[in-house]
C-alpha cells in the first residue's frame, strides 16, 4: 500500500468515511480487524497493521470486528489495468463460478489466461490466493446473514456458497474460533426479528457523498414498465437470476451511509450474485473523493463536479436488458425509448405475480428473444434495422459468445458489439459505461455531449477528454446531467 503507516493511522483515527473499504486495520492487541469508520476506542498506532482488503487481514488470522462489521464495507472500483484484471476475476468468483462445479481453470478460460496467471495476478493485487478470496467472501456474507437476519443457519450456509452445513461450520470455526450460533448471539445481543411476509432485509454500504435523488431521477426516466418501479424514495424491480425469481425493494438510509435491500426468500440461492449486481447498479463501490479531485481540475467540468460531487454512474442489473434499451434509444428521446422498452417487456417478458401492482413482468431473456422473428420485434414500432440488432444481440448472448456484465473485459466486449448489425460506437460505449462498469467509457459521438462541450467535433471531444481519464464515464454523466438533453 502506497500511503505510509502514519497517514493511514491518521485517516483511521479521524474515522473518515471516504476511506471506508479502501483499507482495513488489524489490531494486534485484540486480534480484531476493523474498518476506518469503526467507532470503538482507537488503539495505539503501534498496535495497528494495515491491509488493502479484508481477505489479507483474515489471512493473517485477524477476526472481523462485531461493531463496525467489515463485511459491510464498500468495495473498490478498478482503476489501473492490473487491478482491473484482478477485479474482473474477483467479480466472476463473486458471481458464483466456483460454486457451480467450475474450476479455477474454467474461470481463467473466460479471460483467455492460464490458472497460473490468474493466481499470480490475484495474489499480486489482492494479497491472497483465489481460493482464499472465495472462502473469505463466503464467510463474510454468512456473517452478515447471521447478524442481520433470523434465517436458519442451514439456509445461510447454502446461500453463502458452502456445499454442506458441516463444511460451513468447520470453515467458520477454523477462521473465527467460534461456531456460527455463538456469533449470532453475540451480534447486538439478539437475533433480529424476521421481516413480515416472505422477505428479509440486508444492508449495502457506500462512501459519501452519494446523490441518491439523482440516481433515482436517472432510473425513473428510464423505468422498464412492468419490470421496474421508481418513486421519490425507492427502487423496485422483479428479478430473475438463473432459475430463481422474486423481487427487490431498495431505499437509502443516508445517516448510516447504506442502502436497505428488501428481497424475497426465493432469491436466497443466488444471493451473492444479487448483491453484487445491486452494488453495480447503484455504483456503490465508487471513490467520489478520487473522481471529483481529478475532474474538478478541468475548467470545463469543475463547476459541474463541485455542484454534485456525489454523482454516480447508474449501472445495469441485467446486461442484456440494458443493451436492448441502448439500441432502442438510438437517435430518439429518452421518453420515446422508454415507451418502446415498455412495449418490449410487455410482449416478451414472462408475467409474474408480486405484491406490487406495478411489477408484473420479468425482463425478457436473451434465449426468449433469440427465438423471435425480426417482424415480431418490429411490430412494436421498432424500425427493422434496430430489430435486427436486438435479434443479433440476443443470439450472441444466448449462445454464450457474448457476456455483458462487470466481469467482462470492456475493450473485447465492445469489439464484439460493434461487429453486430445496428450497434455502433455510441451504443457500445454506453453499454460499457453502464453494463460493463467501465469507468473510462466515452461516447464521444453523442451530440448532446458535444453540444455541452461547445459544439465540438468528435475528434475535438476525444482530445478534450484525455485529462479526465480514467473517469470519463463520470465526466460524461456530469455533462449530460448539466444540460437539457439527457441520454
Amino acid at each position: 500500500m502506497a500511503p505510509d503507516h502514519a497517514a493511514l493511522y491518521e485517516a483511521f483515527a479521524s474515522h473518515d468515511p471516504r476511506f471506508d473499504g479502501i483499507f482495513f486495520i488489524g489490531v494486534t492487541s485484540t486480534g480484531i480487524y476493523c474498518r476506518p469508520v469503526c467507532t470503538a476506542r482507537t488503539p495505539r498506532a503501534a498496535n495497528c497493521r494495515f491491509f488493502d482488503n479484508a481477505e489479507a487481514a483474515e489471512r493473517e488470522l485477524f477476526r472481523p470486528c462485531l461493531r463496525c462489521r467489515p463485511e459491510l464495507a464498500p468495495g473498490t472500483a478498478p482503476v489501473d489495468d492490473a487491478h482491473r484484471i484482478a477485479s474482473l476475476v474477483a467479480y466472476r468468483i463473486q458471481e458464483g463460478m466456483l460454486d457451480n462445479g467450475s474450476s479455477l481453470e474454467d474461470v481463467a478460460g473466460k479471460f483467455g489466461w492460464s490458472s497460473r496467471q490468474i493466481r499470480r495476478i490475484v495474489h499480486k493485487e489482492l494479497g491472497v490466493s483465489p481460493m482464499q478470496l472465495v472462502l473469505t467472501r463466503r464467510l463474510l456474507l454468512a456473517k452478515q446473514l447471521l447478524t442481520e437476519t433470523a434465517l436458519p443457519i442451514t439456509e445461510i450456509a447454502f446461500a453463502s456458497g458452502f456445499a454442506s452445513l458441516r463444511r460451513f461450520n468447520d470453515a467458520f470455526r477454523g477462521r473465527y474460533g467460534m461456531p456460527p450460533t455463538r456469533l449470532r448471539s453475540a451480534a447486538n445481543g439478539a437475533v433480529p426479528a424476521p421481516t413480515a411476509g416472505d422477505t428479509f432485509t440486508l444492508q449495502l454500504a457506500y462512501r459519501p457523498p452519494f446523490d441518491w435523488d439523482g440516481m433515482l431521477r436517472f432510473l425513473c426516466a428510464r423505468t422498464l414498465k412492468g419490470v421496474e418501479r421508481v418513486d421519490s424514495h425507492a427502487y423496485y424491480r422483479t428479478v430473475r437470476l438463473g432459475g430463481h425469481t422474486g423481487w427487490i425493494h431498495v431505499r437509502n438510509v443516508p445517516l448510516k451511509r447504506m442502502l436497505l435491500v428488501e428481497l424475497t426468500h426465493t432469491l436466497m440461492p443466488v444471493l451473492p450474485t444479487l448483491l453484487r449486481r445491486l452494488r453495480n447498479l447503484f455504483d456503490l463501490d465508487a471513490r467520489p473523493d478520487m473522481i471529483s479531485a481529478q475532474l474538478m481540475r478541468d475548467p470545463v467540468l469543475g463547476d459541474m463536479v463541485e455542484r454534485n460531487p456525489g454523482l454516480r454512474v447508474p449501472g445495469a442489473f441485467d446486461g442484456f436488458e440494458l443493451a436492448v434499451r441502448a439500441i432502442l434509444g438510438q437517435q430518439v428521446t429518452v421518453k420515446a425509448a422508454t415507451t418502446l422498452a415498455g412495449r418490449y417487456a410487455d410482449a416478451f417478458g414472462e408475467r409474474v405475480e408480486t405484491p406490487h401492482h406495478s411489477l408484473t413482468h420479468l425482463t425478457p431473456t436473451a434465449e426468449r428473444v433469440a427465438e423471435l422473428r425480426v417482424d415480431d420485434i418490429a411490430s412494436l414500432g421498432v424500425i427493422k434495422s434496430r430489430a435486427l440488432g436486438i435479434l443479433a444481440l440476443a443470439t450472441e448472448i444466448a449462445s454464450g459468445r457474448l457476456v455483458l456484465d462487470a466481469g467482462t473485459e470492456p475493450e473485447a466486449a465492445m469489439k464484439q458489439l460493434v461487429a453486430l448489425p445496428g450497434i455502433g460506437k455510441w451504443t457500445a460505449h454506453y453499454i460499457a459505461m453502464r453494463a460493463l462498469r467501465w469507468p473510462d467509457a466515452f461516447p464521444k459521438e453523442d451530440i448532446a455531449l458535444r453540444n455541452r462541450l461547445g459544439g465540438v467535433t468528435v475528434a475535438r471531444a476525444e482530445e478534450m477528454s484525455q485529462p479526465w481519464r480514467p473517469w470519463r464515464s463520470y465526466a460524461t454523466l456530469h455533462l449530460w446531467e448539466s444540460g437539457a438533453d439527457r441520454k
